[in-house]
């Protein structure tokens, strides 16, 4: 009888525990010491053809696409990076006081400023703006963990994931700051919310099934519906810009539901919204850092995303 009573304790705090593991995946900036090589590529949707921009013994993730299609944006070691999408030399872009940036960031869709999460000042994770060069970054969330993954399409409210009261939800603030809007309060972690480009609908990825699946709201939270319903689980959707497609990235079903580690065995897949016929288009190791944010080339032809090796 004794034995038993332990089973409810154990389960009550593995449930208390998931907000912290969660916190521990996002706030990652570390270089993690079994990388061995970062491999930055693109993969055009039409072909499959694979192209390499950046190899390197550091450990990046994350890359972002500039609206103008020249350049991409990375993070590493708690700092972001631009790199020419044709390859060669990476910059360090200043940041001031930032300097625990980690994989949830992006560019505005006029291409003037950058969105970044970042934990320097309070040890959690905070949304903040800066000017596209560099420059000291202007804080938008007051509230933490906040991991930003979305800007609508109009360039006036940024979408985020952020851990309110024990639970992850999908969370919207105008990009000035002010009072946040929550969106979803389903049981289980939702994450990974990303406009779509008529800015009507966010994506998002959800546990509430029990499986983490892809699911679409309006952008006042209503209508959500599940768009992907296999037993795998899917991660960070993120909408073509002609609003054609969805690219997320898709964990086996030995990673829990509520997870998304580094250093796994994962899918890069890609829906189309028409048809809803899903396509793998690479098979990685990679997981936290391989798509975490918007990626996709402004023509909507070409995908951007890291892969690793390990020692």
């Amino acid at each position: 009888m004794s034995s038993l009573k332990v089973y409810p304790v154990i389960f009550l705090m593995m449930y208390m525990l998931i907000p912290s593991i969660k916190a521990q995946q996002k706030d990652s900036t570390k270089t993690d010491i079994t990388t061995l090589e970062s491999t930055l590529e693109t993969i055009d949707i039409r072909t499959m053809d694979r192209k390499i921009v950046l190899k390197t013994n550091s450990h990046i993730e994350a890359p972002n696409w500039s609206p103008d299609g020249k350049t991409m944006i990375y993070n590493s070691d708690g700092l972001l990076y631009s790199i020419p999408v044709s390859g060669g030399q990476s910059k360090l872009i200043p940041t001031g006081f930032a300097r625990r940036i980690n994989n949830d960031h992006g560019i505005s869709p006029d291409g003037k400023q950058l969105v970044i999460s970042d934990q320097t000042e309070t040890g959690k994770s905070l949304i903040y703006t800066l000017p596209i060069n560099g420059g000291t970054p202007t804080k938008i969330t007051e509230k933490g963990p906040s991991y930003w993954h979305g800007w609508s399409p109009n360039g006036k409210t940024l979408a985020y994931c952020a851990e309110r009261n024990g639970n992850y939800d999908i969370y919207t603030i105008p990009v000035e700051g002010g009072e946040e809007l929550r969106l979803t309060s389903a049981k289980g972690l939702d994450d990974g919310p990303d406009y779509a480009p008529d800015g009507k609908k966010i994506y998002f990825n959800s546990s509430r099934t029990g499986t983490m699946q892809i699911w679409r709201m309006n952008v006042d939270g209503s209508n959500q519906e599940q768009i992907t319903t296999d037993e795998l689980h899917d991660w960070f959707p993120h909408p073509s810009p002609d609003g054609k497609w969805i690219a997320y990235v898709t964990f086996n079903t030995d990673v829990p539901a509520d997870q998304h580690p580094a250093n796994k065995n994962v899918m890069l897949r890609i829906m189309n919204l028409e048809t809803k016929e899903i396509n793998t288009m690479a098979n990685l190791f990679g997981g936290q850092g391989t798509i975490n944010v918007p990626s996709w080339s402004p023509d909507s032809t070409e995908v951007a995303f890291v892969s690793y090796k390990l020692k």
